[in-house]
């Protein structure tokens, strides 16, 4: 069921892992972003797109992950877009005869046998650079960074003063870092990158967990005390992690323990 987060932008959110499909509402049709997960779902959405009496004119993908680059065909054939970075990352492993297999290794058992894969990755880069979604609706600022996953983006839908973060500024989700030369470096910079345009943010939408209002500027404090935490070898005082994690999200401990391994 879509809930409204802004005027004009609506949130379709996942029952596994909380994903936030966002619907931007655009004068001939919809932009669609990072939609999920269950095939029941994905038909849900198109449901409910239908209801709103708007096709979808668009799709984005904030970041190449499995949970994020998905489709229903019921969204029709129009462009999917998504950073150069992210386009390539999907292109490699597409291009692998067992892509199906390595991708199946990374779903939630609950539901592995429920998530299409028809659609799965076909995302179109933009050039890089470009700084605005090419669609006709709200101006979406794209916002580049190396956190996270390669070519990894938010987007600031400027009208509505929404950012919608992809894996980034979660309640229930500590930051995941990519393997990378320097992946600490690398989120932080992202942070910086997203801390840039606080001031012109009124609503944060996670990839996963809650949207919030006035929220964005304390989201990217608490990533950035775990990150710094994890980079020198602190525990971190983190509300996602340990006895005050959010019921049904303990495990992100046992992620949280894995990272500090890595790290420390």
């Amino acid at each position: 069921m879509l809930s409204q987060a802004a005027e004009g932008v609506l949130v379709h959110q996942s029952e596994v892992l909380e994903n936030n499909a966002v619907v931007v509402q655009g004068r001939d049709g919809v932009l669609l972003v990072d939609p999920g997960l269950t095939q029941e779902e994905l038909g849900c959405l198109a449901q409910d797109l239908r209801e709103l009496g708007q096709p979808v004119a668009a799709g984005f993908a904030t970041h190449p992950d499995w949970d994020h680059v998905l489709w229903h065909a019921e969204f029709g054939d129009v462009p999917r877009y998504g950073t150069a970075r992210c386009a390539d990352s999907l292109r490699d492993l597409l291009a692998k005869p067992d892509w199906k297999t390595l991708v199946a290794e990374g779903l939630p058992p609950e539901i592995a046998d429920d998530v299409p894969m028809d659609l799965f990755g076909r995302i179109t880069g933009l050039p890089a650079g470009t700084a605005y979604l090419p669609w006709d609706g709200p101006r979406a600022r794209i916002i580049e960074h190396p956190a996270h996953a390669p070519g990894h983006a938010a987007l600031l839908i400027e009208e509505r003063g929404v950012l919608v973060a992809g894996d980034m500024l979660s309640d229930v989700l500590v930051p995941m870092f990519g393997r990378t030369a320097d992946p600490i470096g690398d989120y932080l910079t992202g942070l910086q990158l997203l801390e840039a345009v606080a001031d012109e943010v009124e609503i944060v939408v996670p990839g996963h967990g809650s949207v919030a209002a006035s929220q964005v500027r304390a989201r990217i404090e608490l990533d950035r005390a775990y990150v710094q935490a994890l980079r020198d070898g602190r525990e971190p005082d983190d509300p996602r992690i340990g006895p005050s994690a959010k019921p049904g999200w303990e495990w992100v401990s046992d992620l949280h323990r894995g990272q500090a391994a890595r790290f420390g």
